[in-house]
């Protein structure tokens, strides 16, 4: 999907706008953010706020284009309510990405300038950290908004959500294993883990300790040897994850990691990992899957222990306890995911998909019934 691309409709050219792209994966609005004087270039998106505020972290990339910046939010704040309406949260979905390179651009003064542009929005929208993101950039940014979480645990805040994201998914490749090998003990599994950032370095930790054979890639060399010498994880290449004789495959990176190239290269029986719109094509791929035999545990579902974890802050102080054990309750929703599609003959992305629309339409209308 590209929201300039050419398609073909009807023998003629048909050219894509954002319009389409927006109104066709249900958005309820989008906002462009522009700054000269910092160079702060950001998009929010917020996809669905029947359930509450549109909660989702933000993204700092140097993506390729302003195109490929609009894709990514779309489909991550489109990914986030799915993921808070499945996991029985009141809260909507949202993201947001930042352009550009972290390493040049961040400092206090860009960041409290997002923070003003979030702050426009009066709650619709509610931060919080992803991928280049700190518990401590949150801390500028609420300078200017009150509207975001995961602030630093001494401001009263939930910190760092990774090692909670880390153990749902942990929860959720258990509820995979029992699924696909009769038993979810991870003991002697081959599990390969595609992407050691915060997420994936804690995933690895749990399972190594419960004694999986652990394989790793990631683009930042000297983190991947750190973890490997700290974990005794294997390191591979990043094209030769693909190829590994393993049981598990976890993509916890980038998204569309599952498509037309890499399925037929896979050798693993269940996938299930960190990232975020894992599916290139979610209906084409998760068919595939299916076709294939391989067990896909819904990458909405399983790692939405971050979003569970940082949700808590919105009802007062910190629950750590509460906290886990909600993101525990992951492992029932995958088991009950794998049931719903075999018994409907669908793949797991589009059981997951429908239950968490009929959570968003029931409680619409009872709304409106008021």
């Amino acid at each position: 999907m590209n929201v300039m691309e050419e398609v073909k409709a009807e023998g003629k050219t048909k050219s894509v706008s954002i319009f389409e792209e927006v109104a066709g994966m249900g958005h309820e609005q989008v906002v462009f953010c522009n700054d000269e004087a910092t160079g702060l270039k950001a998009i929010i998106g917020i996809h669905n706020t029947v359930l509450g505020p549109a909660l989702g972290g933000t993204r700092f990339w140097n993506y390729a284009s302003e195109e490929e910046a609009v894709i990514d939010v779309l489909r991550l704040s489109r990914g986030m309510t799915y993921k808070a309406a499945v996991s029985g949260l009141n809260l909507g979905g949202g993201k947001a990405v930042i352009i550009g390179d972290p390493k040049q651009l961040k400092n206090e003064a860009f960041l409290r300038r997002f923070g003003k542009f979030v702050n426009s929005l009066n709650g619709k929208y509610i931060t919080a950290e992803d991928m280049n993101m700190k518990t401590s950039d949150m801390e500028y940014i609420h300078m200017e908004t009150p509207h975001v979480t995961g602030l630093p645990v001494e401001m009263g805040g939930s910190g760092d959500p990774s090692p909670v994201t880390a153990y749902g998914v942990y929860m959720g490749m258990k509820a995979a294993a029992k699924r696909a090998f009769g038993s979810d003990s991870l003991n002697g599994k081959k599990v390969s883990v595609q992407g050691v950032g915060q997420v994936g370095m804690y995933l690895v930790e749990h399972l190594v300790k419960e004694n999986a054979q652990v394989f790793i890639t990631d683009i930042n060399e000297a983190r991947l040897a750190k973890i490997a010498k700290e974990q005794g994880a294997q390191v591979v290449g990043m094209d030769e994850i693909y190829d590994l004789d393993v049981d598990i495959y976890a993509p916890c990176a980038m998204g569309a990691t599952i498509n037309d190239e890499t399925i037929g290269r896979l050798k693993a029986q269940v996938i299930a990992g960190a990232a975020n719109n894992q599916l290139k094509d979610e209906v084409k791929h998760g068919h595939m899957l299916v076709d294939k035999g391989i067990v896909y545990a819904p990458d909405f579902v399983i790692n939405a222990g971050g979003i569970i974890n940082i949700s808590s802050e919105l009802k007062g102080a910190y629950n750590k306890e509460q906290a886990y054990s909600w993101t525990e309750k992951i492992y029932d929703t995958t088991l009950n995911i794998f049931s719903l599609a075999e018994n409907e003959g669908i793949p797991t992305q589009q059981a997951a998909m429908r239950i968490a629309e009929k959570r968003i339409a029931d409680v619409g209308n009872v709304k409106l019934s008021f």
